[in-house]
């Protein structure tokens, strides 16, 4: 058994918030996926991500996550705009790009945030404006556990790829 009392601290480099990168990118563009690939449609944010990062953008980091968190306003530090990439059953199909400002909403305080949300905790913790950012909602049709995903949201995927390379990713 290892004497933690007798093993040498390491030392800390500190660095302003604004030079941290949580995922090691530096990138400008910062584009976030979100869904569950155990639930048939959910998947479309983690694969819009897969399909986006094998294309190896210059200037573009991608990220995925079972579901938004607080934690992830760090990812937004240093960014000159961020994609939020989500399923929705309630969007016009294939896709609906809207604008997102900071808000404080309902799911604020929860383990699964709106991207408004986690723009205003930005703001709360950063004390300036976030990035600007855009939800990009791809429609899906079936969400249930063990489901795959349906022959209408891989359309709606292949469409709302080819709208952000021709409009948000140059």
């Amino acid at each position: 058994m290892r004497n933690l009392n007798s093993v040498a601290p390491h030392p800390v480099r500190a660095e302003p918030f604004d030079k941290l990168r949580v995922n090691g990118g530096g990138s400008p563009i910062l584009v976030f996926g979100w869904g569950n690939a155990s639930r048939g449609d959910d998947a479309l944010g983690p694969l819009f991500i897969e399909q986006l990062r094998a294309l190896a953008l210059p200037g573009v980091e991608c990220l995925d996550d079972y579901q938004l968190q607080p934690e992830h306003a760090l990812d937004l530090l240093g960014r000159a705009r961020v994609l939020f990439v989500d399923a929705s059953l309630s969007c016009t199909p294939p896709f609906e790009a809207t604008a997102v400002q900071p808000r404080r909403d309902a799911s604020f305080s929860s383990h699964a945030m709106s991207p408004a949300a986690l723009l205003q905790a930005f703001v709360d913790v950063q004390g300036r404006a976030p990035p600007p950012a855009t939800l990009l909602a791809i429609r899906g049709e079936r969400f249930a556990l063990g489901e795959a995903i349906s022959e209408a949201a891989r359309l709606n995927l292949a469409a709302a790829l080819a709208w952000a390379q021709a409009n948000w990713l140059r």
